[in-house]
């Protein structure tokens, strides 16, 4: 995977690996998606994979023929349900590096813990 760009990574996530105008996206679409969320690869590719279940439902609608039928809804669901795998994936990683925070005393370093400070 050390061969592989971020843009790469999204483009593997949400199966935009064709080449050229086959592609859905491009590098600088992929690259603002990776810019919403500060570079992570699952959290951009949600975005992505929900931008292409909006275009679907409203491209491809619900439609029947004679011998033919498409249901952008259905797809755009299933889009949608892969967006919140991502999601989960990204929420465990962050649960998984921890959070922390730093205690930073105001106070004078010269007084001891917990004495009273008088003004003059």
């Amino acid at each position: 995977m050390a061969d592989l760009t971020p843009t790469d990574v999204v483009r593997l996530l949400i199966s935009d690996t064709s080449t050229g105008d086959a592609q859905l996206f491009t590098d600088d679409q992929i690259g603002a998606f990776l810019g919403l969320y500060a570079g992570n690869v699952h959290r951009a590719a949600a975005k992505a994979l929900r931008t292409i279940a909006a275009s679907e439902v409203l491209v491809s609608k619900k439609i029947r023929t004679q011998d033919l039928s498409t249901d952008g809804p259905a797809v755009a669901a299933a889009l949608r349900a892969l967006a919140d795998d991502c999601l989960a994936e990204a929420d465990a990683a962050d649960a998984a590096e921890g959070a922390f925070f730093d205690i930073v005393p105001f106070a004078s370093q010269f007084k001891p813990e917990g004495a009273e400070y008088r003004y003059p």
